[in-house]
């Protein structure tokens, strides 16, 4: 940093002052303008090694978005600088735009100061060719293990995403650890210190939703024996998590977005309503714009939950992840049941690498634990690995049985030559006449 020449571009004098003040000792020069229309003569006149640009400008170009408009000017006269757009709270989807168009990353305003510094030294060390602390890691949290890229991508992402009050819808298969992202989150943000709240609105009646979400006063129904505080109004300052919220009534979608939209609750038996103040993550299986395209989710609060929406990866695409995951859980429960930690045969490594994984992260999690708990060797071999109760230990085919159905003579075929090449996909796939993909299909249909 100490050679590095940075350009912040802000209308606000404030800021290009303390920018100045907070980056002086840290690097050779600061180059401040509040003035985006220089861009062009000062990229042009001096070297800059990196650029600090606001996303909203009082200025001559008034496209509604001045940020990506100056970005882009930026990528065209100098590609290879990398650009930090500096935003509010209220445009963190246009900051997430941003990233999509080219800026390497951004920052909300107010920041902390170590954070800034952070992400400037980051940048800046990726640019002179050393290993950026962001992506280096295999985790960056203690419970997210995984170094494959779409991990490495999503963990990237919520460190960018984290300390904002931005809403983040969350989806994924079951068992991919949507809840553990969540977690993640509240704890990376600003409101850590405060309430995190958890609510499974799927499993609740529409009776019990607003009563459990909302509160209730004491003789509001029946079993209202007294007053009772909502999940919304017990999550104030903090973050509430309401998961499978692809699984509530259009009824109750109509309570929640008033809530949403006018950031009060008023509880069952109270026409008083109460301010709260919340940091909202919500987190579904099901894709809310095919709900919404069915007329089962309304499209008003989908725009509501999903300022920004994460992804989180199915474990059959996190390739050697998987290995990862079954050390960590063989570690965890050898510790459980006072055994030996065992070492993974390798083909007992090929048969976890080779399986699809139709229950995620959880299902490799309880076949490890079936795995430790029945094993009695040092090692763990390929039948010590029970996927499901139906599933064979044996996969091997009885040759005196004789199927005539097409589709159990293809499931043998393939079962046979995958076998007979120790689980070499690429090799299984040329004796067959297929393609690596179509086999890949094949093994997902036949649940290989």
């Amino acid at each position: 940093m100490k050679h590095s020449r940075i350009l912040i571009i802000d209308d606000d004098p404030d800021v290009l002052t303390a920018v100045k003040l907070l980056l002086k000792r840290e690097v050779s020069e600061v180059v401040a303008d509040k003035n985006p229309e220089n861009i062009p003569s000062i990229l042009s006149r001096q070297p800059i090694d990196l650029v600090l640009l606001d996303m909203n400008f009082k200025s001559a170009i008034n496209t509604g978005n001045e940020g990506i408009y100056w970005l882009n000017r930026i990528r065209a006269m100098k590609p290879d600088i990398p650009v930090i757009m500096i935003t509010a709270y209220g445009a963190i989807d246009l900051a997430v735009t941003s990233l999509k168009q080219g800026a390497t990353d951004f920052i909300v305003k107010p920041w902390q100061n170590e954070h800034l510094l952070k992400v400037v030294r980051d940048i800046l060390d990726k640019k002179q060719g050393k290993k950026s602390s962001i992506a280096s890691g295999p985790k960056v949290n203690p419970d997210i293990i995984g170094e494959s890229e779409v991990m490495k991508t999503l963990m990237h992402k919520i460190s960018k995403i984290a300390p904002t009050d931005a809403n983040i819808l969350i989806l994924g298969e079951n068992g991919t650890g949507k809840d553990v992202i969540a977690d993640m989150i509240h704890h990376e943000s600003r409101r850590a210190l405060m309430p995190y709240i958890k609510v499974d609105v799927g499993a609740l009646t529409d009776t019990l939703f607003e009563s459990e979400l909302f509160g209730h006063k004491k003789g509001a129904f029946t079993d209202a024996r007294e007053d009772r505080v909502g999940r919304f109004e017990a999550a104030d300052k903090g973050t509430i998590f309401l998961d499978e919220i692809g699984n509530i009534s259009l009824q109750q979608q109509a309570k929640l977005l008033s809530v949403l939209q006018n950031r009060k609750v008023v509880p069952l038996g109270s026409n008083t309503p109460i301010p709260i103040d919340i940091r909202l993550l919500c987190a579904t299986n099901v894709p809310l714009t095919a709900l919404a395209n069915e007329d089962r989710f309304r499209k008003d609060l989908i725009y509501r939950i999903n300022t920004v929406e994460v992804q989180v990866p199915p474990l059959r695409e996190r390739g050697h992840d998987i290995l990862l995951l079954a050390k960590h859980f063989m570690q965890k429960y050898a510790a459980k049941y006072a055994k030996q930690v065992p070492e993974l045969d390798r083909r007992t490594e090929e048969k976890l690498l080779l399986y699809h994984y139709p229950g995620n992260v959880r299902e490799l999690q309880y076949s490890i634990e079936r795995a430790i708990i029945m094993s009695e060797g040092n090692t763990l071999a390929p039948e010590d690995v029970i996927f499901s109760p139906i599933e064979q230990a044996n996969m091997r085919v009885n040759p005196k049985q004789e199927a005539y159905n097409l589709s159990e003579l293809e499931k043998n075929a393939i079962m046979k030559v995958i076998e007979k090449h120790n689980g070499n996909i690429s090799k299984a796939a040329q004796e067959l006449g297929l393609t690596r993909t179509a086999l890949y299909r094949r093994l997902s249909k036949y649940n290989i």
